[in-house]
């Protein structure tokens, strides 16, 4: 089966096959310094792929796979999915304050971004002020 990806969501979601295509490309490829960038620093820690987003929590039934206590309505969650069989599968969530000790890091505000295209300008803000404090 062939599955087509952006380049930019390919470095974020399947950094490996990525950079085996970038090594293998015969043509130019637009910004391949920073898709292999992002790509290697993806692969370094191995629950990045799983970012598919941010959002606010519409029930409080939902509970972080991290901590396992109830995301409370309202609040920012991320969300999470698991790349298996070929296709993407839910994963659940996590807490925003949860982030760190999840995915060893905190800066993962520009690949939270990317996938919350849904997101207004006034939310992007304002999950950017909760990402920096």
């Amino acid at each position: 089966m062939t599955l087509w990806f952006h380049l930019q969501c390919a470095a974020y979601k399947r950094p490996e096959p990525l950079l085996q295509a970038l090594a293998a490309a015969t043509v130019d490829v637009p910004q391949r310094e920073e898709l292999q960038q992002v790509a290697r620093h993806t692969l370094e820690h191995r629950r990045l792929p799983r970012i598919d987003g941010a959002q606010r929590a519409p029930t409080g039934q939902a509970k972080c796979r991290h901590c396992h206590e109830p995301i409370e309505r309202g609040t920012w969650r991320i969300r999470l999915v698991f790349f298996q069989d070929g296709r993407f599968d839910p994963g659940g969530f996590l807490h925003l304050r949860c982030r760190e000790a999840y995915f060893e890091r905190n800066d993962i505000a520009t690949q939270l971004l990317h996938f919350s295209p849904d997101l207004n300008e006034s939310e992007r803000g304002e999950l950017q002020r909760e990402l920096a404090t």
